[in-house]
């Protein structure tokens, strides 16, 4: 049992941690639309899982490399280049589900297991070398492996013994959840034809190997399978141009791109690629042609939340604050929580210079989800606007302790401390948290 090397509340602190200096160390993309987005696909996927022990967290990470990972405590990470090469959401889901079935098959937790009897410090390198692998697999890999020959080959047995079962209980959780069960397979393939063109493998292959035995199997197991036809979603490929348009190339090159598409009707969705064609005219400055796509889009699909993000930036970027601002507090009383709509109209509210009006919407959106950054470093900025000095050094602090820079939040906290003045009940409170990012130092140590 897994749970003999290392216990579910013990996980989830590990993952925690190693989820907080990943903030710090790899380019995690802090966007609304496409946490979403992503987390949306995953829970339709964990819905579906067996074993499920804590909540999952699905993060992007802005990397052109075909890669994603799962480690402790339910987080799983997608890099852009993942969905940039994705033809489906089928495919795209049916990576999740494998990175699904490694965490609730607690994999690391058995690997640790199958090493117990290696010294502490074999098991601190695991530790370190995970966390790399996460930010650099090549690197990862090797700090991973860097032990005796023999223990070397048990690691990759293991490795593989993991990335079977991953592919047979990641493939039934596709099926069961209305996709595509032959999308791994399929994805697979796409994956082993491009690595025979290149040099050096793609960083997804690193952390699970590729022989063509585990195509076939995978094959296999998706004929298992009554056939399906899985209609093609809308938002997985608004989500795939939002990505093109906003963090690859530049705006001229993809105004280029999406215009020949359009053109050639070379898209799924025509509404996907003048989404796309939108986005890129809005980084190109041209906002009155961004406009006039993404008010035919609302058109017909009002109430899309790509289509709203849009038209706020365009608004914004024309300083038609009331615009925005109206139009996002219509768009609330629809969906109250939705983090899209309130974190952009927070965002509106500050750009107009209604500061005490945004830090009221991100006080409450922070109590529910305290650890979004995005959120947190609006409150920062809205703190500094109106001169709020011990409020802002106390967000910061809480933004350095996201990335587990624990000793910056102390000093941030103590530089609050000093602006509490006559305010004795804010002062215990700085104190308790400076105790509480001290024992979070030292827990990092017992680690």
């Amino acid at each position: 049992m897994a749970s003999e090397a290392i216990s579910i509340d013990k996980e989830v602190l590990i993952g925690d941690i190693l989820m907080r200096q990943l903030r710090g160390q790899a380019p995690l993309i802090n966007d609304p639309l496409l946490d979403e987005y992503l987390q949306d696909l995953g829970n339709r996927l964990v819905a579906n899982a067996e074993n499920v022990k804590f909540p999952f967290k699905f993060f992007l990470i802005n990397s052109a490399d075909i890669n994603a990972f799962a480690f402790f405590g339910g987080h799983v990470g997608i890099h852009t280049g993942l969905i940039f090469s994705a033809d489906n959401e089928s495919e795209l889901a049916s990576v999740l589900a494998h990175e699904i079935a490694h965490v609730t098959q607690r994999h690391i937790a058995r690997k640790i297991q199958a090493q117990q009897k290696a010294s502490p410090l074999q098991l601190a390198s695991l530790f370190g070398g995970l966390l790399l692998a996460i930010a650099n697999p090549e690197a990862g890999i090797a700090a991973v492996s860097a032990t005796n020959a023999a223990s070397q080959q048990a690691s990759i047995n293991y490795t593989r013994s993991n990335e079977k079962e991953a592919d047979r209980i990641g493939i039934d959780v596709l099926a069961q959840s209305g996709y595509d069960p032959d999308a791994a397979a399929s994805f697979f393939g796409k994956l082993a034809e491009k690595y025979r063109l290149r040099s050096t493998p793609f960083a997804y292959l690193m952390t699970h190997p590729l022989p063509q035995s585990r195509i076939a199997d995978a094959r296999s197991r998706a004929a298992s399978y009554n056939v399906r036809q899985v209609s093609e979603r809308l938002s997985f490929h608004l989500a795939k141009a939002r990505i093109i348009a906003r963090y690859y190339g530049n705006p001229k090159d993809n105004i280029t791109q999406f215009e020949f598409a359009l053109d050639k009707k070379r898209y799924v969705f025509e509404q996907a690629a003048a989404y796309g064609l939108a986005l890129s005219y809005l980084g190109a400055e041209q906002y009155s042609k961004a406009q006039e796509i993404i008010d035919r889009l609302r058109e017909k699909d009002p109430e899309n939340l790509f289509y709203i993000d849009t038209a706020t930036d365009i608004a914004l970027a024309e300083k038609r604050f009331d615009d925005a601002i109206t139009m996002l507090k219509e768009e609330a009383k629809r969906a109250p929580r939705n983090r899209v709509i309130t974190l952009n109209l927070a965002n509106a509210l500050l750009e107009k210079g209604d500061v005490e009006a945004s830090i009221l919407i991100l006080k409450d959106y922070l109590l529910v989800n305290p650890n979004n950054m995005l959120a947190l470093q609006l409150l920062s900025d809205a703190y500094a606007k109106s001169r709020q000095m011990l409020e802002m050094h106390q967000s910061k602090a809480e933004i350095y302790a996201l990335v587990a820079a624990y000793p910056r939040a102390i000093d941030e906290l103590h530089t609050a401390y000093n602006f509490a003045n006559e305010r004795p009940l804010e002062k215990q409170r700085i104190k308790a948290r400076i105790d509480q990012f001290r024992s979070e130092i030292d827990r990092l140590k017992s680690l």
